[in-house]
């Protein structure tokens, strides 16, 4: 049975035909390789029309013009040819819309990503709305892809290599404003006079493409396109170490279409990305593109959540104010600070109020509406205002009797339906719930620093908590923009139990010599964004003291910390924090690139000398952190691998062209990950011995994920 056309056509009396993409049964339009048919014939009946005057393409949906193509369809390719097919029928498609002999605009309202843009660039123009909404990319570099129905070659000409370029190869998203600004888009109306402003520009007739400004067209030349690569390159392979195979495709398919002319870009496009799509980078980045999105779609917990009108926050500090921030910038929820002192009520509205203001200064936020958001933030050194809150999420120290006297206060001042969520990153929730009253109604929500930046949150359930409590907080994490994983109440839960070992490590071989920058860097090759030394500086040395013998006395001697680092602490040194630490925190100048501070090897009573290469150092702190992961699978401290990795990847920044931990295990093949880890417990020590699970996956052949499946209803809009 023939599937009814997503494109629908109305013929104006103005002779302008507009055609409706509206893909039935989906909240956001999607592109799919059985469109092609349907487009055509669309447009075949609007040629009808004798008097045609041209074509406007207009979304069905409330908010989304074309978010990308069908990522389903990509990953049902079985072989490079068969992507590279699918690519040259999408090529084809836009290529019959860009040569039509009468105006083609695109009507934007909402995301335009993907191969929704590359359809808006194959018309003659593009207007878009000035809706928050509006967002338009190319994000498939996220993907590990390139754009693959003709947008190498058409953005380069639009608005210059050097834009196009940054475009691709960061995946950025675009604001209307912006759009219009490079030369994306033709004009930026309100969404209420879209279509006719649309309308207008067809009946203006074709307007002749406007000349790149001079310094694009310098770029254009011979000398000029050849620095401009040259550059482009070397800034690419330094931020992606090599890792990232789909911008090396982007900088090659370029540059062949500007040297080469348009035939042979686009052939170099297709068969680029029918490579890319074969890649691993690219399965496992789509892995957890999917991963994400499920996760997205799910409660927490059988139960169904408690309405969010007003939220708490106890404690004013860095964590606080991350959470007071998200929570009404966001979530969009009013949200009341207590702490014991005005200074740190302050602290934490000055700290919402100053990224507000970034946002007015880029012109992503009006000064109006900076008001408005910074208007749902209160504080109070009392308990005033707190009686109705419905959830109240604690950020003081991490001390149990002091955590247990919150719950208490929180219970005696605030409403019974309150729930009480602890942002503890290593006590039991269970223990700080022990002498509550309703310890149905504590929960571990433990958030990431910088809270604001960092996508995961873990939500911790104890024993006794309600299946309500946790969807409930479920949906506010999700409100607040997060994304959360349920984990088990373990002593480090689940990313900071990872982390501690793998951290350990990265210490052990700087007392053993090696200098810490060579070991920092030696994780950024990997394709860490920053080095464990480095995250170390970030999260706080003195933090790390405090989760380190939490860990020790629960799982034992292999995450003993050094015991060198007392005396980093003893020298006053707890990292950024205190601009002290292993690296240098100067206040302003040109020297405020990260620098070691080599006063610390004194401290440490060291003389630094590189001795190991930066792979094995890479493998030693690697190995570690994939050992305790495939434990907390089996403990069932995670729900499962996904959740592992997604929580690997957005927690602590483990290199997402692998996948997380557990998807590279399978990568790299579980009896591979035992012997590797053998050997170096025979060179280091009792602690790489590989555990029980690992050892039976090696020996049954077993693997975390025994299918890669896919959801038909994703695109590829990753922003």
């Amino acid at each position: 049975m023939q599937q009814p056309s997503s494109f629908h056509l109305q013929m104006r009396l103005d002779n302008v035909a507009v055609i409706t993409i509206d893909v039935a049964d989906e909240k956001m339009n999607t592109l799919k390789a059985a469109f092609a048919g349907q487009i055509r014939d669309v447009i075949q009946q609007a040629r009808e029309n004798p008097h045609l005057a041209g074509l406007v393409l207009i979304s069905g949906k409330p908010d989304s013009f074309v978010a990308g193509a069908d990522i389903s369809m990509i990953a049902a390719c079985d072989s490079a040819q068969q992507a590279e097919a699918l690519s040259r029928q999408g090529q084809k498609v836009m290529s019959e819309i860009a040569a039509l002999p009468f105006p083609v605009v695109a009507a934007i309202h909402g995301p335009c990503l993907g191969g929704g843009l590359e359809l808006a660039l194959a018309c003659s123009a593009r207007i878009c709305s000035d809706d928050d909404k509006t967002r338009l990319g190319l994000p498939e570099v996220q993907l590990g892809l390139l754009p693959g129905t003709g947008g190498t070659q058409r953005l380069p000409r639009l608005v210059g290599a050097a834009t196009a370029l940054a475009l691709m190869l960061s995946g950025k998203t675009l604001r209307a404003r912006q759009a219009l600004k490079m030369g994306l888009v033709d004009d930026v109306v309100a969404r209420s006079i879209l279509l006719e402003t649309a309308v207008a520009r067809v009946l203006a007739g074709r307007q002749p493409r406007a000349r790149l400004p001079l310094a694009k067209r310098l770029n254009e030349g011979p000398l000029g396109r050849a620095l401009l690569f040259k550059l482009a390159t070397r800034q690419t392979r330094a931020k992606t170490r090599g890792n990232y195979p789909a911008t090396e495709h982007i900088l090659s398919v370029v540059r062949c279409g500007l040297e080469q002319g348009r035939s042979s870009g686009y052939a170099a496009e297709a068969k680029a990305f029918g490579e890319l799509v074969m890649t691993p980078e690219s399965r496992a980045l789509r892995g957890l593109f999917f991963a994400s999105n499920a996760l997205k779609k799910e409660t927490g917990a059988d139960a169904q959540p408690l309405p969010l009108h007003s939220i708490g926050v106890l404690g004013g500090g860095l964590m606080g104010g991350g959470i007071a921030s998200v929570t009404a910038t966001r979530a969009g929820l009013p949200v009341r600070i207590k702490d014991i002192q005005a200074e740190g009520i302050n602290h934490a509205l000055k700290y919402s109020w100053d990224l507000l203001s970034k946002k007015v200064r880029r012109r992503h936020l009006l000064a109006a509406e900076r008001l408005r958001q910074r208007s749902l933030i209160s504080g109070d050194t009392e308990w005033r205002g707190f009686a109705r809150r419905d959830v109240i999420i604690e950020a003081v120290f991490e001390d149990l009797p002091l955590k247990q006297k919150m719950v208490a206060d929180v219970e005696q001042h605030a409403a019974e339906h309150t729930i009480f969520a602890s942002n503890t990153s290593s006590l039991p929730i269970a223990a700080i719930a022990a002498q509550a009253q309703r310890p149905e109604q504590v929960i571990g929500l433990h958030y990431f620093s910088p809270v604001d930046k960092m996508p995961l949150v873990e939500v911790i359930p104890h024993a006794s908590t309600s299946a309500q409590t946790i969807a409930t907080t479920v949906a506010l994490a999700k409100q607040q923009g997060k994304t959360a994983i349920v984990v088990a109440d373990r002593a480090g839960f689940y990313v900071n139990r990872i982390l501690a070992p793998y951290i350990n490590e990265a210490l052990r071989c700087l007392l053993e010599g090696e200098p810490v920058e060579v070991i920092d860097n030696a994780l950024v090759e990997f394709g860490f964004p920053v080095g464990p030394v480095q995250l170390l500086d970030e999260v706080g040395i003195d933090v790390g003291s405090k989760i380190m013998p939490v860990l020790q006395q629960a799982y034992g001697e292999r995450f003993a910390p050094p015991a060198a680092l007392d005396a980093v602490l003893q020298d006053d040194r707890k990292g950024r924090k205190n601009a002290r630490g292993f690296y240098r925190y100067p206040a302003a100048g040109w020297w405020r690139k990260k620098q070691v501070d080599d006063s610390v090897y004194r401290v440490l009573n060291l003389k630094p000398r590189a001795r190991l290469e930066g792979a094995q150092i890479a493998q030693r702190c690697v190995m570690m952190m994939l050992n305790e992961a495939v434990r907390c699978h089996e403990e069932q401290v995670i729900a499962s691998a996904r959740d592992g990795d997604i929580g690997a990847v957005f927690g602590i920044g483990f290199p997402p062209f692998t996948g997380g931990p557990l998807r590279y295990i399978d990568q790299l093949g579980a009896a591979m990950v035992v012997n590797t880890l053998t050997n170096l417990m025979h060179q280091y020590g009792e602690r790489f011995a590989p555990c029980e699970g690992l050892r039976r996956m090696a020996e049954q052949g077993e693997k975390f994920y025994k299918i890669d499946t896919v959801s038909n209803t994703h695109s590829d809009s990753v922003a």
